[in-house]
Protein backbone atom coordinates (compact mmCIF):
# COMPACT_ATOMS: atom_id res chain seq x y z
CA UNK A 1 0.00 0.00 0.00
CA UNK A 2 1.05 3.49 -0.76
CA UNK A 3 1.39 6.32 1.84
CA UNK A 4 -0.68 9.12 0.05
CA UNK A 5 0.24 11.74 3.24
CA UNK A 6 1.44 14.63 2.35
CA UNK A 7 3.84 15.87 5.11
CA UNK A 8 4.78 19.13 3.70
CA UNK A 9 2.70 22.41 1.95
CA UNK A 10 1.58 21.11 -1.30
CA UNK A 11 -0.77 22.08 -3.82
CA UNK A 12 -1.70 18.72 -5.54
CA UNK A 13 -2.21 15.02 -4.18
CA UNK A 14 -0.26 12.05 -5.90
CA UNK A 15 -2.40 10.81 -9.16
CA UNK A 16 -3.01 6.74 -9.56
CA UNK A 17 -3.61 5.63 -13.22
CA UNK A 18 -2.85 2.66 -15.30
CA UNK A 19 -1.17 5.14 -17.87
CA UNK A 20 0.32 8.37 -16.41
CA UNK A 21 2.06 11.42 -18.25
CA UNK A 22 3.95 14.16 -15.84
CA UNK A 23 5.79 17.15 -17.48
CA UNK A 24 6.42 20.35 -16.74
CA UNK A 25 4.01 21.95 -18.69
CA UNK A 26 -0.28 20.84 -19.25
CA UNK A 27 -0.69 21.41 -22.60
CA UNK A 28 2.62 18.60 -23.26
CA UNK A 29 0.89 16.42 -20.84
CA UNK A 30 -2.27 16.49 -22.67
CA UNK A 31 -0.45 16.11 -26.10
CA UNK A 32 1.27 12.43 -24.20
CA UNK A 33 -2.46 11.26 -22.97
CA UNK A 34 -4.01 11.57 -26.35
CA UNK A 35 -1.26 9.71 -28.06
CA UNK A 36 -1.80 6.88 -24.98
CA UNK A 37 -5.75 6.88 -25.74
CA UNK A 38 -5.19 6.27 -29.63
CA UNK A 39 -3.50 3.19 -29.19
CA UNK A 40 0.12 4.64 -28.61
CA UNK A 41 2.70 3.00 -26.18
CA UNK A 42 4.85 5.23 -23.58
CA UNK A 43 7.68 6.00 -25.92
CA UNK A 44 4.95 7.53 -28.57
CA UNK A 45 3.37 9.27 -26.02
CA UNK A 46 6.70 11.09 -24.51
CA UNK A 47 7.91 12.20 -28.10
CA UNK A 48 4.34 13.67 -28.49
CA UNK A 49 5.14 15.64 -25.23
CA UNK A 50 8.82 16.53 -25.89
CA UNK A 51 7.65 17.63 -29.24
CA UNK A 52 4.89 19.90 -28.26
CA UNK A 53 7.01 21.33 -24.99
CA UNK A 54 9.54 22.88 -28.54
CA UNK A 55 6.37 25.10 -28.89
CA UNK A 56 4.66 25.90 -25.64
CA UNK A 57 7.71 26.08 -23.50
CA UNK A 58 10.81 27.46 -24.94
CA UNK A 59 11.79 28.95 -22.11
CA UNK A 60 13.58 25.97 -21.41
CA UNK A 61 13.81 23.90 -24.80
CA UNK A 62 13.21 23.94 -28.78
CA UNK A 63 14.37 22.02 -31.74
CA UNK A 64 17.82 23.17 -31.21
CA UNK A 65 18.31 21.52 -27.73
CA UNK A 66 20.03 18.08 -26.97
CA UNK A 67 17.95 15.36 -25.44
CA UNK A 68 18.64 12.05 -23.39
CA UNK A 69 16.45 9.01 -22.16
CA UNK A 70 16.01 6.30 -20.29
CA UNK A 71 13.18 3.64 -21.30
CA UNK A 72 12.19 0.42 -20.02
CA UNK A 73 10.46 -1.51 -22.87
CA UNK A 74 8.80 -4.59 -20.33
CA UNK A 75 12.07 -6.49 -19.73
CA UNK A 76 14.98 -4.11 -19.85
CA UNK A 77 16.54 -0.70 -19.69
CA UNK A 78 18.13 0.67 -22.50
CA UNK A 79 19.86 4.38 -22.61
CA UNK A 80 20.47 6.88 -25.10
CA UNK A 81 22.80 10.03 -25.53
CA UNK A 82 21.88 12.55 -28.12
CA UNK A 83 24.11 15.37 -27.19
CA UNK A 84 25.81 16.84 -29.71
CA UNK A 85 29.68 17.17 -30.98
CA UNK A 86 31.71 20.51 -31.05
CA UNK A 87 32.30 21.80 -34.63
CA UNK A 88 35.22 20.34 -36.44
CA UNK A 89 36.62 24.15 -36.45
CA UNK A 90 36.29 24.64 -32.48
CA UNK A 91 40.35 24.45 -32.57
CA UNK A 92 41.57 25.21 -29.23
CA UNK A 93 43.50 28.16 -31.12
CA UNK A 94 39.91 29.23 -31.89
CA UNK A 95 38.97 29.93 -28.55
CA UNK A 96 42.17 32.22 -27.14
CA UNK A 97 40.23 34.72 -27.80
CA UNK A 98 37.98 34.43 -25.04
CA UNK A 99 39.18 34.13 -21.45
CA UNK A 100 36.20 32.37 -20.63
CA UNK A 101 33.92 29.84 -22.65
CA UNK A 102 30.99 32.42 -24.31
CA UNK A 103 27.69 31.67 -23.17
CA UNK A 104 25.89 32.99 -25.97
CA UNK A 105 26.00 33.24 -30.04
CA UNK A 106 27.80 31.09 -32.40
CA UNK A 107 30.49 30.40 -29.99
CA UNK A 108 28.52 28.48 -28.06
CA UNK A 109 26.42 26.16 -29.96
CA UNK A 110 27.15 22.47 -30.62
CA UNK A 111 25.79 20.14 -32.55
CA UNK A 112 21.64 19.93 -31.34
CA UNK A 113 20.37 16.34 -30.68
CA UNK A 114 16.80 16.05 -29.80
CA UNK A 115 15.52 15.61 -33.12
CA UNK A 116 17.73 12.25 -33.98
CA UNK A 117 16.57 11.22 -30.12
CA UNK A 118 13.01 11.72 -31.37
CA UNK A 119 13.59 9.68 -34.26
CA UNK A 120 15.49 7.44 -32.92
CA UNK A 121 13.56 6.15 -30.34
CA UNK A 122 10.58 6.41 -32.42
CA UNK A 123 12.11 3.66 -34.71
CA UNK A 124 13.45 0.98 -31.87
CA UNK A 125 10.74 1.34 -29.32
CA UNK A 126 7.52 3.80 -31.54
CA UNK A 127 4.39 2.09 -32.22
CA UNK A 128 2.55 5.29 -34.00
CA UNK A 129 3.87 6.97 -37.37
CA UNK A 130 6.28 9.30 -36.61
CA UNK A 131 4.64 12.38 -38.24
CA UNK A 132 1.46 11.62 -35.86
CA UNK A 133 3.71 12.60 -33.07
CA UNK A 134 3.92 16.20 -33.93
CA UNK A 135 0.12 16.93 -34.77
CA UNK A 136 -0.09 18.22 -31.00
CA UNK A 137 2.74 20.50 -31.62
CA UNK A 138 1.75 21.81 -35.29
CA UNK A 139 -1.90 22.90 -34.05
CA UNK A 140 -0.47 24.63 -30.83
CA UNK A 141 1.92 26.53 -33.22
CA UNK A 142 -0.07 27.16 -36.00
CA UNK A 143 -3.36 28.12 -33.71
CA UNK A 144 -2.04 29.40 -31.13
CA UNK A 145 -0.73 28.27 -27.45
CA UNK A 146 -2.28 30.15 -24.11
CA UNK A 147 1.26 31.38 -22.04
CA UNK A 148 1.42 29.49 -18.75
CA UNK A 149 2.14 31.33 -15.88
CA UNK A 150 5.74 30.05 -14.91
CA UNK A 151 7.03 29.97 -18.81
CA UNK A 152 5.89 33.81 -18.78
CA UNK A 153 7.82 34.50 -15.67
CA UNK A 154 10.87 32.77 -17.19
CA UNK A 155 10.01 34.71 -20.36
CA UNK A 156 10.14 37.80 -18.59
CA UNK A 157 13.00 37.64 -16.67
CA UNK A 158 16.38 37.77 -18.23
CA UNK A 159 15.91 37.22 -22.08
CA UNK A 160 15.03 40.69 -23.13
CA UNK A 161 18.61 41.33 -21.47
CA UNK A 162 20.93 38.63 -22.71
CA UNK A 163 19.48 38.35 -26.12
CA UNK A 164 19.03 42.13 -26.68
CA UNK A 165 21.83 41.92 -29.36
CA UNK A 166 20.56 39.16 -31.20
CA UNK A 167 18.48 40.26 -34.03
CA UNK A 168 16.50 36.87 -34.57
CA UNK A 169 15.68 35.94 -31.10
CA UNK A 170 14.10 39.80 -30.71
CA UNK A 171 12.08 38.59 -33.65
CA UNK A 172 11.12 35.67 -32.54
CA UNK A 173 10.53 35.90 -29.04
CA UNK A 174 10.08 39.32 -28.02
CA UNK A 175 8.51 41.41 -26.72
CA UNK A 176 7.57 38.87 -23.88
CA UNK A 177 4.43 37.71 -23.24
CA UNK A 178 2.59 37.38 -19.96
CA UNK A 179 -0.12 34.74 -18.21
CA UNK A 180 -2.59 33.64 -20.68
CA UNK A 181 -1.61 35.70 -23.67
CA UNK A 182 -2.02 33.67 -27.05
CA UNK A 183 0.92 33.27 -28.91
CA UNK A 184 1.13 31.60 -32.54
CA UNK A 185 4.29 30.60 -33.91
CA UNK A 186 3.64 29.86 -37.63
CA UNK A 187 7.60 29.56 -39.09
CA UNK A 188 8.21 26.59 -36.61
CA UNK A 189 5.00 25.24 -37.40
CA UNK A 190 5.97 24.96 -40.83
CA UNK A 191 9.78 23.24 -39.28
CA UNK A 192 8.06 20.94 -37.38
CA UNK A 193 6.20 19.94 -40.60
CA UNK A 194 9.35 19.28 -42.69
CA UNK A 195 10.82 17.38 -39.53
CA UNK A 196 7.75 15.05 -39.63
CA UNK A 197 7.91 14.48 -42.95
CA UNK A 198 11.49 13.89 -43.44
CA UNK A 199 12.09 12.02 -40.07
CA UNK A 200 14.63 14.79 -39.26
CA UNK A 201 16.70 14.47 -42.21
CA UNK A 202 16.22 18.11 -43.09
CA UNK A 203 17.81 19.21 -40.03
CA UNK A 204 20.66 17.27 -40.28
CA UNK A 205 21.32 16.71 -43.80
CA UNK A 206 18.70 18.54 -45.87
CA UNK A 207 17.14 22.22 -46.54
CA UNK A 208 17.22 22.94 -42.38
CA UNK A 209 20.53 21.78 -42.01
CA UNK A 210 21.67 24.32 -45.11
CA UNK A 211 19.68 27.22 -43.30
CA UNK A 212 21.75 26.49 -40.54
CA UNK A 213 25.02 26.40 -42.56
CA UNK A 214 24.19 29.49 -44.07
CA UNK A 215 23.43 31.54 -40.90
CA UNK A 216 26.04 30.44 -39.24
CA UNK A 217 28.72 31.30 -42.53
CA UNK A 218 27.15 35.08 -42.30
CA UNK A 219 27.93 35.40 -38.42
CA UNK A 220 31.03 34.44 -38.51
CA UNK A 221 30.43 31.24 -36.66
CA UNK A 222 31.85 27.40 -37.03
CA UNK A 223 28.59 24.85 -37.38
CA UNK A 224 28.79 23.07 -40.41
CA UNK A 225 26.33 21.32 -42.63
CA UNK A 226 29.28 18.24 -42.05
CA UNK A 227 28.68 18.66 -38.68
CA UNK A 228 25.03 18.37 -38.83
CA UNK A 229 25.59 15.24 -40.93
CA UNK A 230 28.22 13.72 -38.78
CA UNK A 231 25.95 13.74 -35.83
CA UNK A 232 24.67 10.29 -34.45
CA UNK A 233 23.15 9.61 -31.23
CA UNK A 234 24.72 7.09 -28.77
CA UNK A 235 22.71 3.93 -27.24
CA UNK A 236 24.66 3.39 -24.21
CA UNK A 237 25.24 1.07 -21.48
CA UNK A 238 23.89 2.67 -17.92
CA UNK A 239 25.68 3.32 -15.26
CA UNK A 240 24.24 2.61 -11.46
CA UNK A 241 24.78 2.54 -7.88
CA UNK A 242 23.18 -0.23 -4.83
CA UNK A 243 20.86 2.45 -2.18
CA UNK A 244 18.89 1.16 0.01
CA UNK A 245 17.83 -2.39 -1.98
CA UNK A 246 17.02 -0.66 -5.07
CA UNK A 247 19.40 0.63 -8.25
CA UNK A 248 19.59 3.82 -9.29
CA UNK A 249 20.60 4.35 -12.95
CA UNK A 250 22.25 7.29 -14.99
CA UNK A 251 23.04 8.10 -18.50
CA UNK A 252 27.04 7.62 -18.14
CA UNK A 253 29.18 11.14 -18.77
CA UNK A 254 29.28 12.97 -20.49
CA UNK A 255 26.56 13.76 -17.95
CA UNK A 256 26.26 14.64 -14.57
CA UNK A 257 24.53 11.55 -13.39
CA UNK A 258 27.99 9.91 -12.07
CA UNK A 259 27.41 12.97 -9.27
CA UNK A 260 24.58 11.76 -7.92
CA UNK A 261 25.39 8.11 -8.29
CA UNK A 262 28.83 8.50 -6.02
CA UNK A 263 26.51 10.66 -3.40
CA UNK A 264 23.95 7.85 -2.97
CA UNK A 265 26.86 5.07 -2.71
CA UNK A 266 28.55 7.37 -0.02
CA UNK A 267 25.13 7.82 1.38
CA UNK A 268 24.19 4.47 1.28
CA UNK A 269 27.07 3.79 3.58
CA UNK A 270 26.06 5.96 6.40
CA UNK A 271 23.43 5.40 9.39
CA UNK A 272 20.09 6.61 8.80
CA UNK A 273 18.57 9.65 10.31
CA UNK A 274 15.15 10.84 10.64
CA UNK A 275 13.62 11.86 7.91
CA UNK A 276 13.98 16.01 7.94
CA UNK A 277 16.11 16.08 10.79
CA UNK A 278 19.05 18.12 11.47
CA UNK A 279 21.67 15.06 10.06
CA UNK A 280 18.99 14.01 7.29
CA UNK A 281 20.02 17.01 5.42
CA UNK A 282 23.68 17.27 6.74
CA UNK A 283 24.53 14.10 5.64
CA UNK A 284 23.18 14.21 1.94
CA UNK A 285 24.60 17.55 1.50
CA UNK A 286 27.97 16.53 2.38
CA UNK A 287 27.75 13.27 0.28
CA UNK A 288 26.71 15.72 -2.88
CA UNK A 289 29.68 17.97 -1.79
CA UNK A 290 31.85 15.35 -3.10
CA UNK A 291 29.60 13.89 -5.63
CA UNK A 292 30.01 17.45 -7.63
CA UNK A 293 33.56 18.19 -7.18
CA UNK A 294 34.17 14.61 -8.21
CA UNK A 295 32.14 15.33 -11.29
CA UNK A 296 33.37 18.96 -11.98
CA UNK A 297 36.68 17.74 -12.04
CA UNK A 298 36.61 14.33 -13.95
CA UNK A 299 33.44 14.10 -16.05
CA UNK A 300 33.57 15.29 -19.71
CA UNK A 301 33.06 13.41 -23.04
CA UNK A 302 33.95 9.78 -21.91
CA UNK A 303 36.62 9.62 -24.38
CA UNK A 304 38.23 12.20 -23.28
CA UNK A 305 38.08 10.90 -19.25
CA UNK A 306 41.36 10.41 -17.15
CA UNK A 307 39.40 7.73 -15.59
CA UNK A 308 35.89 5.54 -16.18
CA UNK A 309 32.96 5.73 -14.31
CA UNK A 310 32.81 2.74 -12.82
CA UNK A 311 36.23 3.53 -10.61
CA UNK A 312 34.26 6.25 -9.12
CA UNK A 313 31.32 3.85 -7.86
CA UNK A 314 33.94 1.30 -6.48
CA UNK A 315 32.71 0.34 -2.97
CA UNK A 316 35.82 0.51 -0.91
CA UNK A 317 36.94 4.32 -2.20
CA UNK A 318 32.60 5.14 -1.28
CA UNK A 319 33.22 3.75 2.09
CA UNK A 320 36.66 5.77 1.94
CA UNK A 321 34.58 8.95 1.11
CA UNK A 322 32.04 8.05 3.35
CA UNK A 323 34.41 7.99 6.48
CA UNK A 324 35.57 11.72 5.80
CA UNK A 325 31.82 12.40 6.80
CA UNK A 326 31.68 13.67 10.38
CA UNK A 327 29.47 16.11 12.44
CA UNK A 328 30.65 19.21 10.89
CA UNK A 329 30.91 20.72 7.46
CA UNK A 330 33.31 20.30 5.04
CA UNK A 331 35.01 22.88 3.33
CA UNK A 332 35.62 21.77 -0.85
CA UNK A 333 37.57 24.35 -3.18
CA UNK A 334 34.93 26.05 -5.92
CA UNK A 335 34.68 24.91 -9.18
CA UNK A 336 33.56 26.81 -11.77
CA UNK A 337 31.06 24.39 -13.69
CA UNK A 338 28.37 24.51 -11.48
CA UNK A 339 26.57 26.66 -13.94
CA UNK A 340 22.72 27.27 -14.31
CA UNK A 341 20.50 25.96 -17.03
CA UNK A 342 16.76 25.61 -18.07
CA UNK A 343 15.30 22.22 -18.93
CA UNK A 344 12.04 20.74 -19.78
CA UNK A 345 11.71 16.98 -18.36
CA UNK A 346 9.06 14.45 -18.66
CA UNK A 347 8.19 11.04 -17.61
CA UNK A 348 5.50 8.06 -18.99
CA UNK A 349 4.37 4.92 -18.18
CA UNK A 350 1.70 2.80 -20.28
CA UNK A 351 -0.53 0.13 -18.79
CA UNK A 352 1.56 -2.52 -21.32
CA UNK A 353 4.66 -2.18 -18.48
CA UNK A 354 6.44 0.36 -20.79
CA UNK A 355 8.38 3.46 -18.74
CA UNK A 356 10.03 6.15 -19.82
CA UNK A 357 12.54 8.83 -18.67
CA UNK A 358 13.34 11.68 -21.17
CA UNK A 359 14.80 14.97 -20.75
CA UNK A 360 15.51 18.08 -23.23
CA UNK A 361 17.24 21.21 -22.64
CA UNK A 362 18.27 24.79 -24.42
CA UNK A 363 20.75 24.45 -21.38
CA UNK A 364 20.40 28.19 -20.44
CA UNK A 365 17.38 29.94 -20.71
CA UNK A 366 16.61 29.94 -24.44
CA UNK A 367 20.00 28.82 -25.36
CA UNK A 368 22.75 30.95 -27.49
CA UNK A 369 20.38 33.56 -28.52
CA UNK A 370 21.00 32.45 -32.33
CA UNK A 371 17.37 32.22 -33.85
CA UNK A 372 17.62 30.97 -37.74
CA UNK A 373 15.42 33.02 -39.71
CA UNK A 374 12.09 31.85 -40.59
CA UNK A 375 12.26 28.89 -39.15
CA UNK A 376 11.46 29.04 -35.56
CA UNK A 377 14.80 27.00 -34.67
CA UNK A 378 16.51 28.28 -31.56
CA UNK A 379 19.94 26.89 -31.11
CA UNK A 380 21.07 25.72 -27.78
CA UNK A 381 24.55 26.61 -26.00
CA UNK A 382 26.12 23.83 -24.50
CA UNK A 383 29.43 24.81 -25.53
CA UNK A 384 29.29 26.95 -22.46
CA UNK A 385 29.45 23.86 -20.62
CA UNK A 386 33.44 22.94 -21.94
CA UNK A 387 36.20 24.67 -19.96
CA UNK A 388 39.43 26.42 -21.14
CA UNK A 389 41.35 25.14 -18.73
CA UNK A 390 44.58 23.34 -20.40
CA UNK A 391 44.75 19.60 -19.99
CA UNK A 392 40.91 19.28 -18.28
CA UNK A 393 39.22 16.61 -19.43
CA UNK A 394 36.58 18.77 -20.39
CA UNK A 395 38.31 21.17 -22.16
CA UNK A 396 36.99 22.68 -25.39
CA UNK A 397 38.18 21.05 -28.85
CA UNK A 398 36.74 19.58 -32.01
CA UNK A 399 34.30 17.15 -32.49
CA UNK A 400 34.06 16.57 -28.42
CA UNK A 401 31.18 16.45 -26.15
CA UNK A 402 31.01 19.04 -23.29
CA UNK A 403 30.11 18.37 -20.15
CA UNK A 404 25.91 18.08 -19.42
CA UNK A 405 23.85 18.88 -16.77
CA UNK A 406 20.59 17.10 -17.94
CA UNK A 407 20.05 13.78 -16.42
CA UNK A 408 17.09 11.26 -16.49
CA UNK A 409 16.43 8.99 -13.79
CA UNK A 410 15.40 5.94 -13.05
CA UNK A 411 15.17 3.02 -10.11
CA UNK A 412 14.66 -0.91 -10.02
CA UNK A 413 14.41 -2.73 -7.37
CA UNK A 414 14.59 -7.01 -7.07
CA UNK A 415 15.13 -6.22 -10.88
CA UNK A 416 11.33 -4.99 -11.97
CA UNK A 417 10.98 -1.25 -12.62
CA UNK A 418 10.19 1.03 -9.28
CA UNK A 419 10.06 4.92 -10.63
CA UNK A 420 11.03 6.77 -13.58
CA UNK A 421 11.96 10.48 -12.40
CA UNK A 422 13.80 13.97 -13.15
CA UNK A 423 14.89 17.10 -11.97
CA UNK A 424 15.03 19.68 -13.87
CA UNK A 425 17.29 22.56 -13.60
CA UNK A 426 20.86 22.63 -14.43
CA UNK A 427 23.18 22.05 -11.67
CA UNK A 428 20.60 21.15 -9.29
CA UNK A 429 19.79 17.98 -11.11
CA UNK A 430 21.76 15.80 -9.52
CA UNK A 431 21.17 17.54 -6.23
CA UNK A 432 17.47 16.75 -6.92
CA UNK A 433 18.16 12.83 -8.26
CA UNK A 434 19.79 12.48 -4.58
CA UNK A 435 17.11 13.64 -2.76
CA UNK A 436 14.21 12.02 -4.60
CA UNK A 437 16.05 8.71 -4.46
CA UNK A 438 16.22 9.03 -0.31
CA UNK A 439 12.95 9.92 0.04
CA UNK A 440 11.60 7.40 -2.26
CA UNK A 441 13.74 4.59 -1.84
CA UNK A 442 14.59 5.21 2.38
CA UNK A 443 11.60 6.45 3.44
CA UNK A 444 9.13 5.28 1.37
CA UNK A 445 7.35 8.91 0.21
CA UNK A 446 4.94 9.03 -2.45
CA UNK A 447 6.66 10.60 -5.34
CA UNK A 448 4.47 14.11 -4.81
CA UNK A 449 5.47 14.49 -1.21
CA UNK A 450 9.36 13.37 -2.20
CA UNK A 451 8.72 16.23 -4.86
CA UNK A 452 6.74 18.64 -2.56
CA UNK A 453 9.43 18.56 0.37
CA UNK A 454 11.86 21.76 0.51
CA UNK A 455 14.60 21.65 -0.95
CA UNK A 456 18.49 22.74 -0.50
CA UNK A 457 21.08 23.24 -3.05
CA UNK A 458 25.05 23.56 -3.28
CA UNK A 459 25.84 26.88 -4.94
CA UNK A 460 28.90 27.95 -7.07
CA UNK A 461 30.89 28.55 -4.11
CA UNK A 462 29.43 25.86 -2.15
CA UNK A 463 27.45 27.24 0.18
CA UNK A 464 24.16 25.69 0.31
CA UNK A 465 21.04 27.62 -1.07
CA UNK A 466 17.37 27.01 1.29
CA UNK A 467 14.47 27.76 -0.90
CA UNK A 468 11.28 29.46 0.69
CA UNK A 469 9.94 27.88 3.35
CA UNK A 470 12.81 25.39 4.60
CA UNK A 471 12.49 24.61 8.42
CA UNK A 472 14.03 27.30 10.22
CA UNK A 473 15.45 25.14 12.99
CA UNK A 474 17.38 22.94 10.50
CA UNK A 475 19.29 25.96 8.73
CA UNK A 476 19.80 27.42 11.84
CA UNK A 477 21.45 23.97 12.74
CA UNK A 478 23.31 23.23 9.54
CA UNK A 479 24.89 26.89 10.04
CA UNK A 480 26.17 25.62 13.27
CA UNK A 481 27.31 22.61 11.84
CA UNK A 482 29.87 25.11 9.10
CA UNK A 483 27.88 25.58 6.37
CA UNK A 484 27.67 28.48 4.85
CA UNK A 485 23.87 28.91 4.10
CA UNK A 486 22.50 31.36 1.72
CA UNK A 487 18.37 32.23 1.78
CA UNK A 488 17.38 32.42 -1.55
CA UNK A 489 13.85 33.88 -2.35
CA UNK A 490 12.56 31.95 -5.34
CA UNK A 491 11.71 28.35 -5.69
CA UNK A 492 12.77 28.53 -9.07
CA UNK A 493 16.38 27.63 -8.62
CA UNK A 494 15.40 24.71 -7.28
CA UNK A 495 14.25 22.79 -10.11
CA UNK A 496 11.33 20.74 -10.91
CA UNK A 497 10.65 16.78 -10.91
CA UNK A 498 8.14 15.00 -12.31
CA UNK A 499 8.05 11.32 -10.84
CA UNK A 500 6.17 8.24 -12.06
CA UNK A 501 6.30 5.34 -9.77
CA UNK A 502 5.13 1.90 -10.13
CA UNK A 503 2.40 0.16 -8.10
CA UNK A 504 1.13 -3.77 -8.25
CA UNK A 505 -1.77 -2.48 -11.01
CA UNK A 506 -0.85 0.44 -12.15
CA UNK A 507 1.03 3.72 -11.02
CA UNK A 508 1.36 6.71 -8.76
CA UNK A 509 2.85 9.92 -10.16
CA UNK A 510 3.51 13.35 -8.58
CA UNK A 511 4.13 16.56 -10.58
CA UNK A 512 6.09 19.86 -9.24
CA UNK A 513 4.18 22.75 -7.67
CA UNK A 514 7.43 24.68 -8.41
CA UNK A 515 6.75 24.00 -12.33
CA UNK A 516 2.99 25.01 -14.15
CA UNK A 517 3.11 21.03 -14.92
CA UNK A 518 0.58 18.15 -13.94
CA UNK A 519 0.81 14.25 -13.50
CA UNK A 520 -2.41 13.24 -16.00
CA UNK A 521 -3.51 9.83 -16.61
CA UNK A 522 -6.00 7.33 -17.30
Amino acid sequence: MIDASLPYESRRSPLFARNIVATSQPLAAQAGLEVLRVGGNAVDAALACAITLTVVEPTGNGLGSDAFAIVWDGNSLHGVNGSGKSPEGWTRDYFNKYDKMPQFGWDAVTVPGAISVWVALSNRFGSMPFEKLFDSAINYAENGFHVGVRTAHDWNNGPADWYSDYVGFVKEFMPPPGSGDLIVRTEIAQTLSEIAMTKGESFYRGRLGERIEEAAIKDGGALRLDDLAAHEIEWVDLISQVFQGASAFEIPPNGQGLAALIALGILDKIEKSEIDSLDFFHLQIEAMKIGLFLSAKYVADPKHMVLPSENFLDDGLLGKYSERIGSKATEIPPVDLLKGGDTVYLSVADSSGMMVSFIQSNYFGFGSGIVIPSTGIALQNRGWGFTLDKGHPNEVGPGKKPFHTIIPGFLMREELPFASFGVMGGPMQAQGHLQMVNRLVAYGQNPQAASDAPRWQILEDFSVGLEPGFPKSVASGLEEKGHKIRYLKSYHPFGGAQIIQKINDGYVAGSDHRKEGMAAGF
